[in-house]
């Protein structure tokens, strides 16, 4: 599991690649809440189109990103998700919470 992060203006894009279950949430956790504190930012964008996999830890760990984001009044986006992930957003709700672009 990768994560890469760029920032455009006011938004950070925070690329994801390959897979996000249990083995991986922890780490990848502390990677993302690293960036999100070293940032002050209005958007973020969550780049999907090199993840090859997810399950509900990912659901988790991206909801518990957005929680997190909301109480500072920062906008989160799903960007490009492959048809599996799609189907596991959709399944899970999340879209409903989280807009995709």
């Amino acid at each position: 599991m990768k994560v890469n992060a760029k920032m455009n203006n006011e938004n950070l894009y925070l690329y994801l690649s390959g897979e996000i279950d249990q083995s991986v949430a922890g780490d990848l956790r502390i990677k993302i809440d690293d960036y999100l504190e070293s940032v002050k930012v209005k958007n973020v964008i969550l780049n999907m189109q090199e993840l090859t996999f997810m399950d509900s830890t990912g659901v988790g760990l991206i909801l518990g990103r957005y929680k997190k984001l909301r109480q500072k009044h920062v906008g989160m986006f799903i960007d490009k998700p492959n048809e599996q992930i799609d189907k596991v957003l959709k399944v899970s709700g999340l879209y409903r919470i989280i807009p995709k672009l």
